[in-house]
């Protein structure tokens, strides 16, 4: 199976940065698309950035400029790269990865368990 364990969320200040990281393990032939979403308390969850294996990326508006999301396909794993947050960045943020298993002809998304991001005004 496959597993995603997210690290690097935590408390920051207005104006501060914060880097999210996420790694993939197990039985993984590759991935196509990483994605990190977040979800802030009563609200839907928001795709925040995501980037394939060519490493095309994209960002929602509020992320443009100030987030930057790089990927590393020998070591199956993406960063979240985060500056200049506000206090309306403060989410949950997960990472999802659509994944071929070796052996398998089709593919799946799998998500992270989520890392907290808390920006203080």
């Amino acid at each position: 199976q496959v597993q995603l364990v997210e690290s690097g969320g935590g408390l920051v200040q207005t104006g501060g940065s914060l880097g999210l990281a996420c790694q993939a393990s197990g039985n993984i032939f590759i991935i196509y698309k990483w994605t990190w979403y977040r979800q802030a308390p009563g609200k839907g969850r928001e795709l925040v950035a995501f980037i394939t294996k060519t490493g095309v990326t994209s960002y929602a508006d509020s992320a443009k400029g100030r987030f930057t999301i790089s990927g590393d396909n020998a070591k199956n794993m993406v960063s979240l790269q985060m500056n200049s947050l506000k206090p309306d960045d403060t989410a949950v943020y997960y990472c999802e990865a659509e994944i071929r298993l070796s052996g398998e002809q089709t593919d799946a998304n799998y998500w992270g368990q989520g890392t907290q991001v808390t920006v203080s005004s």
